[in-house]
């Protein structure tokens, strides 16, 4: 290591700049590399080290006819790609790589201001596909890069070092924090800025509002966060009523359950919810799924509170946005854990939607329902009755609970209750309903999120994308639509303990999982509790906080017409503190030029009058031809102060010069040559 670090010192500064900035430029564009194509990410990369490759070697940059093969091989493998030029993904593609390309022309100043320019829009270029913390912390590096390459770059004399040109851009971000920090609190937030309305982001919610038997056994192995819920004074609810609400299926087709229509499910939902006991508040940010459905608590008689959408409710208690959410929301809802819906009789055929099957399949399910109606014991009986045999027929039949119960065929529920006898929740519910189906009784599946995980750190319960689930509703005379999760019969850890199927963990999480079971888990909840206070307060800042802020410093009914005054009148002052700054440090120039210019002023005092434009080795002979051995010490301190400036390394620093000038012995003025 230290053999290349003196081998890049010996470098010349046209080779050691152009090697730090295309370092910059690599920081930029990392975070980008699963956004791109894999042709543009393997090209950039070869461009920028045959650059690097070039500045070390002092070769000779590739003539235009390589850089214009180049470009039309990037214009068309774009097209190729993306089938345009124009949007998100086509235009980050050409970004990345025309910044790339551009390095290859990199002779003066003005090329490298263009890159710095690309460099700095391509950075913005990463939000458009994650806004998360460590995004944001990688660019304010890149920033700091790009800010010291700049100022660098300003720097055309001698060799000054990097960390001289990166402390100046440090602060230079300093001095702009606190402008950057009123835009923040005070631009007027009508969507995210990084936003693209032509451009919807893929859905991560990994809820559908379809469900293949096998498809949530999948998500169990996805540990990403869908939603964090914040409980009013911290009263969550026990886990086992931890249910929050997605998508109700109610058609079936043998392998796959899907929405009913809207035009089935009825109207006037919110008169037949009947809820009893105290409501549960709470405060739900919800991770961008592409998806309109909001996740609440089972059940929310109301509208959750969402800023900036409308919101509309279904008959089978699910409420849905406005629009998809593609970005981070959050939205205040209030439950009741106990509750009945839906009608309470059964008229005419309202409930036949929740009855239907697909003629001809699942035969043996089809018998099991006929040998359960001829049983004596239940000769008489109701749903609650049937519902508990089937119940008890999962928890003595040796079913078992896997997130591998192997590929299922076409008769899903009949391979589940007589076959494999093992399935992850979606096969258990799919199978209970088609089997209540069978048995007369109307019943649907309602998929969401059962659980949740505390993290001690903030206090905020998650629910992860492995909490997907996937119970049942049965209606019963009298009482209405009724809630069954057949899973918990199988494997009542799953419901009441927290206990869940998980893949086997990667090789460094079980390293230290085996080192420390707890550290894993620890080190995962003060990272996702920081992740969690980025989100609270970057990302979903929102304009009624805003609003709210004014309000906090004595607006009584602040509106965006305040909004933009206040930030108008703070962008005012700061324009005229940076013109008060910009005078006095006029005043001060180049701190090296103004000690030179100190020397001059001592010497002109002692009879040697010399040329502004003259350099320290000059006013060094001067006075050593002047003054003789009384010069001394004068001639050595201007060769220090030249080698400060120009000499590839020196001990002495600005600051120990500047105190040896305050102790030199100056010669004095002498008349006879005066």
């Amino acid at each position: 290591m230290n053999r290349v670090m003196r081998e890049l010192a010996a470098l010349p500064r046209d080779a050691r700049d152009t090697l730090f900035l295309l370092c910059v430029i690599g920081l930029i564009l990392l975070p980008q590399i699963e956004n791109l194509p894999w042709w543009c990410s393997a090209l950039t990369a070869m461009v920028l080290l045959w650059r690097a490759s070039l500045a070390v070697q002092a070769r000779p940059l590739p003539s235009r006819w390589w850089r214009l093969a180049l470009l039309a091989l990037i214009l068309g493998a774009t097209y190729a790609t993306h089938r345009t030029l124009l949007g998100r993904d086509a235009g980050v593609t050409l970004i990345v790589s025309l910044l790339a390309l551009k390095t290859l022309e990199l002779r003066a100043r003005r090329d490298a201001f263009v890159i710095f320019f690309l460099g700095f829009f391509a950075m913005l270029t990463n939000f458009f596909y994650s806004q998360s913390l460590l995004t944001a912390f990688t660019m304010l590096l890149a920033l700091l890069g790009l800010l010291t390459a700049l100022v660098n770059a300003h720097m055309p004399v001698g060799r000054p070092p990097l960390m001289q040109a990166a402390r100046t851009a440090g602060w230079m971000a300093l001095a702009g924090a606190p402008i950057m920090l009123a835009l923040f609190l005070l631009f007027p937030r009508f969507a995210p800025l990084w936003g693209t309305p032509s451009d919807a982001m893929m859905g991560r919610s990994g809820l559908s509002n379809s469900m293949r038997v096998g498809t949530i056994a999948e998500l169990a192995l996805d540990d990403r966060i869908a939603a964090r819920i914040r409980f009013e004074d911290g009263r969550a609810p026990p886990q086992s009523q931890m249910y929050f609400r997605g998508p109700v299926l109610a058609q079936f087709d043998g392998r796959e359950w899907t929405t009913l229509p809207s035009w089935a499910r009825g109207s006037q939902w919110a008169s037949n919810l009947r809820v009893s006991g105290s409501p549960v508040r709470y405060e739900v940010t919800l991770e961008a799924s592409n998806r309109p459905w909001l996740l609440t608590l089972d059940v929310a008689q109301r509208p959750p509170e969402v800023p900036g959408f409308e919101v509309s409710g279904t008959p089978d208690l699910q409420w849905f946005a406005s629009r998809p959410i593609n970005d981070l929301v959050r939205y205040s809802a209030e439950s009741y854990t106990q509750f009945q819906s839906g009608p309470l009789k059964r008229i005419g055929g309202q409930l036949q939607a929740y009855l239907t099957l697909p003629p001809g399949t699942n035969p043996r399910t089809t018998a099991l329902a006929a040998e359960m109606r001829a049983d004596p014991a239940l000769a008489q009986a109701d749903t609650q009755a049937f519902v508990q045999a089937a119940l008890r027929r999962l928890r003595t039949g040796g079913y078992t609970y896997t997130l591998e119960p192997g590929v299922y065929g076409n008769d899903t529920a009949d391979e589940f209750w007589f076959d494999r006898k093992e399935g992850f929740c979606e096969h258990i519910a799919s199978a209970f309903v088609v089997l209540m189906r069978n048995l007369g009784i109307p019943s649907r599946i309602v998929t969401g999120y059962q659980g949740g995980e505390l993290n001690n750190v903030d206090n905020y319960w998650v629910v992860r994308q492995s909490d997907a689930h996937a119970w049942a509703e049965v209606w019963q005379e009298g009482t209405g639509w009724m809630r069954v999760d057949p899973t918990g019969s199988v494997a009542p850890g799953r419901i009441g303990q927290f206990q869940r199927l998980t893949p086997q963990p990667g090789l460094i999480a079980g390293a230290i999982g085996s080192m420390s079971p707890t550290l894993a888990q620890n080190l995962r909840a003060v990272w996702e509790a920081v992740n969690n206070g980025w989100n609270q307060w970057v990302l979903n800042y929102t304009q009624s906080r805003q609003l709210n802020l004014l309000k906090n410093i004595g607006f009584e009914a602040p509106s965006l017409e305040d909004l933009g005054y206040v930030l108008l009148y703070l962008l005012v002052a700061a324009s005229l503190a940076g013109a008060g700054w910009t005078l006095w440090e006029r005043s001060r120039h180049d701190p090296w030029l103004r000690l030179l210019g100190q020397a001059r002023t001592r010497l002109a005092k002692a009879g040697l009058k010399l040329p502004d434009t003259a350099p320290p080795r000059q006013m060094a002979q001067a006075a050593d031809a002047r003054f003789g051995p009384a010069a001394q010490s004068v001639r050595d301190w201007l060769l220090k102060l030249e080698a400060q400036r120009y000499a590839p390394a020196t001990p002495d620093s600005l600051s120990t010069l500047r105190a040896e000038f305050r102790r030199l012995a100056w010669p004095s003025a002498d008349p006879a040559r005066g």
